[in-house]
């Protein structure tokens, strides 16, 4: 039987079953499957419970003061549009040749200063029954009457006005509307005459308005410094919005490992975050829009380094409101992505790499090596005589630069914190939460190093071509303080305007001189006769005007010319000429005589003398005379000109000044002596700086206190676990602040470091050597760390209240 079984056939082993692949998935897939997942994360965000919807309206408003300030600066240019326009719809500069008619008038400028703020004026006189009337005004003044702005009349009702109503005793007959002003704080008024035909030359005729000439273009430094600012003042905008939709990441965290535990896996997670971080973004988005509507009206209301807009200008362009729309919420879809690239979450839980694995410097350098890339080559490139400029290569740059900053503070805060050991038990307590993750210290005041980082760095270009926009000017401020100057009918008027000038209160010392142009007798003026300038003052006038060895009334000089000055061949002893000169006539296009002829002659033995510098720092040259030698009060179309000397001791001296010849008188000018003078151009850009710098260290400030909030949300329990073991409030309120301290002097070195790296980049483009003013660094750290203080004085209460056994029930 053995032999029998040894000689069966063997069984063959059953074969093994078929495995069948695995059936595909049935769910959705590609762009379906990421709106289901984003879809749940919205779920999750609305319906999640109180933690979920308490982290969604932190998110927020949080986005929404980014982009209530992202729909400002989007406004920003209807609100320059709008106001030029309305600039240009006023005014007439006199361009081209306007003949007398029904429909023309007499048009002046009118000018003043009142305790340093300006006022605009200006004069009119119809000529017809159907004069042309400016913008914003009903009807045209009649003599003595006048219209002015909102701001103007209420400043002439009030007290503090008193001053300045002396000086306009016209009668109120109207307002101007809001079509005729650049700005609702606008000092401006139109005031009517019928003595503008006896004036000057500065007076126009017109017809219309809104005629102007071609706006100069800035020149390519200039337009460098608004593309650095519109950069660094927006840039800190991103940054809290990045950090927004990143409010309560490790709750948010703990609830996705629950996820993974009932079967989803890492890319599904990562897509429900982001859903939720896309609804905190397009509520932020609602948020941002119900916070401009009262922000317009707001900037209406407030005038921040003289720049004040209507409300109604503050209209969002359609493009730029469209990007921010869409921008905001991919960013926010973005940077929760981001944000989960260093997160392992699995079914029991979440491990994060910043416990494994240190944060890596070199890819963080990368940035800041791109965008030094892109300006080097730039270097020497940018010029005033140049008219463009490579904006979107140097915005790109800067950016580039400005966010290695955002992304070298977190690796230095880490680095820093990781060797720090001992100290007082509040400072260990925040150097252990720092080293267990300094992300969240790090990303609350990402946005102020940027800030104050791009501040330095703007600081350093504004003081580097500063100069080029800032000339001397050559005035004697020792010897005078005024310089006022007026055309008159006759030299009769000289001696009245003297009288006031010395009646006035607050007044020192008082120079005057009246001059006239003319040429020699017996010559028919052209278009090439040379003409000489006759000047009659008193011998202490005389005497700061040429170098006099002595002077009695009766006396003449000839003044020879100045080095580098026009030499007037009628300036010589025994010269004659016609005092009362003929006028040119546009209608018959030639010289024609309106006065009697009045003849005088230069004595023969007049000195020739050496001018000197006046006050104004120009050289009075032709003939000076001693007011016995010569009366000017029969003579035509002479200008006086006065320096004056102010009492010190006097409050508004100035302003008496003012009053006393400027009343009723449109054609005098009153100039305030300075040593120098700054471009218009270059201040208005300064100006807006400031103004934009201002809000967004209101951002800065207000979005802190909502990332101090978050983050003490997040340390609740734990704050109440170290109370109820016995650790007193005041070591864990010091814990708090050293947790912000830390990253914030880390940030403000670093903002320092880059800024002055960004500073001395910028220096390069234009060709300025560098240099860093330290007061200004001082200053915008400062400032910076001044912000910073304040959001953490802030954050207290809420600390005290956290700080409670209470806090550790749970549901």
């Amino acid at each position: 039987m053995s032999a029998l079984d040894s000689r069966a056939p063997q069984a063959s082993p059953a074969p093994e079953p078929a495995v069948e692949p695995a059936p595909p998935p049935t769910g959705p897939s590609g762009a379906a499957r990421w709106a289901a997942d984003l879809a749940m994360g919205a779920r999750f965000a609305l319906a999640g419970g109180r933690e979920s919807w308490v982290r969604t309206v932190l998110t927020a408003v949080g986005v929404g003061l980014g982009v209530a300030v992202l729909m400002v600066a989007a406004s920003v240019p209807n609100m320059l549009g709008a106001r030029e326009a309305r600039g240009e719809a006023r005014e007439n500069f006199g361009f081209g040749q306007v003949e007398r008619s029904d429909r023309s008038a007499l048009y002046t400028w009118g000018d003043t200063e009142f305790r340093g703020e300006g006022v605009r004026g200006r004069y009119i006189e119809p000529e017809g029954s159907n004069p042309p009337v400016p913008p914003g005004v009903e009807r045209l003044p009649g003599p003595g009457e006048m219209v002015v702005s909102p701001a103007l009349g209420e400043l002439l009702a009030s007290p503090e006005g008193e001053l300045l109503r002396e000086r306009l005793p016209q009668r109120i007959t109207g307002t101007i509307g809001d079509e005729g002003l650049l700005g609702p704080r606008e000092l401006t008024f139109l005031a009517g005459s019928d003595t503008l035909s006896q004036s000057g030359s500065s007076v126009t005729r017109v017809d219309r308005f809104d005629e102007v000439g071609e706006p100069e273009p800035l020149d390519a430094v200039l337009l460098l410094l608004v593309v650095v600012i519109c950069v660094v003042l927006l840039f800190p905008v991103w940054v809290f919005i990045a950090t927004s939709v990143r409010f309560g990441g490790e709750r948010r965290d703990r609830r996705l490992a629950a996820l993974r535990l009932v079967g989803a896996d890492s890319r599904m997670v990562r897509r429900i975050a982001a859903g939720e971080s896309l609804v905190g973004a397009l509520l932020g988005l609602a948020v941002g829009a119900a916070l401009f509507l009262p922000l317009r009206g707001l900037i209406g209301r407030v005038e921040v380094f003289d720049v004040n807009v209507f409300p109604a200008d503050v209209r969002p362009s359609a493009l730029l409101t469209v990007l921010i729309a869409v921008a905001v919420p991919v960013s926010a879809v973005a940077v929760a992505l981001f944000a989960l690239r260093g997160v392992a979450i699995e079914p029991l839980g979440v491990v994060r790499d910043a416990g494994v694995r240190r944060r890596r410097l070199w890819w963080r350098l990368v940035p800041p090596g791109i965008g030094l890339v892109l300006l080097l080559p730039l270097v020497g490139a940018v010029g005033a005589e140049r008219g463009t400029i490579d904006t979107y290569r140097i915005a790109a740059g800067v950016v580039l630069l400005l966010a290695g900053v955002t992304a070298v503070l977190p690796w230095l805060v880490e680095w820093v914190v990781n060797r720090m050991r001992g100290g007082p038990l509040s400072v260990q307590l925040a150097v252990r939460r720092l080293q267990l993750d300094s992300g969240p210290g790090a990303r609350a005041v990402s946005g102020i190093t940027v800030a104050v980082a791009g501040a330095v760095a703007v600081q350093m270009l504004f003081g580097g071509v500063e100069d080029d926009y800032t000339r001397s000017t050559g005035h004697d401020t020792s010897r005078a303080d005024l310089v006022i100057t007026r055309d008159l009918r006759d030299g009769g008027q000289a001696a009245e305007l003297a009288g006031a000038l010395e009646r006035t209160r607050g007044v020192g010392r008082v120079l005057g001189t009246v001059g006239v142009r003319v040429p020699e007798a017996g010559v028919e003026p052209d278009g090439n006769t040379p003409w000489t300038s006759i000047t009659v003052a008193d011998c202490a006038a005389l005497e700061q005007l040429a170098e006099i060895a002595s002077c009695e009334d009766g006396d003449v000089f000839v003044a020879s010319p100045a080095m580098g000055g026009a030499e007037e061949p009628g300036a010589r002893p025994g010269a004659r000429f016609d005092l009362n000169a003929p006028v040119y006539s546009e209608e018959k296009e030639r010289y024609v005589r309106t006065e009697e002829a009045l003849p005088w002659s230069v004595p023969r033995n007049a000195p020739v003398v050496e001018p000197r510098e006046g006050v104004m720092g120009r050289y009075t040259e032709g003939v000076l005379a001693t007011p016995a030698a010569l009366d000017l009060t029969r003579a035509t179309g002479v200008r006086a000109e006065f320096s004056v000397k102010l009492d010190p001791a006097v409050p508004d001296a100035a302003e008496h000044v003012r009053n006393a010849v400027e009343t009723e008188s449109p054609q005098t000018q009153v100039l305030r002596l300075s040593e120098t003078e700054q471009s218009s151009r270059f201040a208005a850009v300064q100006r807006a700086l400031y103004a934009g710098a201002a809000g967004v260290m209101l951002l800065i400030g207000a979005s802190m206190v909502v990332s101090t909030l978050e983050q003490l949300r997040e340390r609740r329990k734990l704050l109440s676990v170290l109370v109820a073991f016995g650790t007193r409030r005041s070591t864990l309120g010091w814990s708090v602040l050293w947790q912000t301290a830390l990253p914030v002097a880390l940030g403000l070195f670093l903002a320092a470091a880059g800024g002055i790296g960004l500073g001395a980049v910028l220096l390069k483009l234009v060709s300025v050597p560098v240099a860093v003013h330290w007061t200004s660094l001082g200053v915008m750290t400062g400032i910076g760390a001044g912000v910073v203080l304040l959001v953490t004085v802030l954050s207290l209460p809420p600390l005290w209240r956290m700080m409670r056994p209470d806090g550790l029930r749970t549901e």
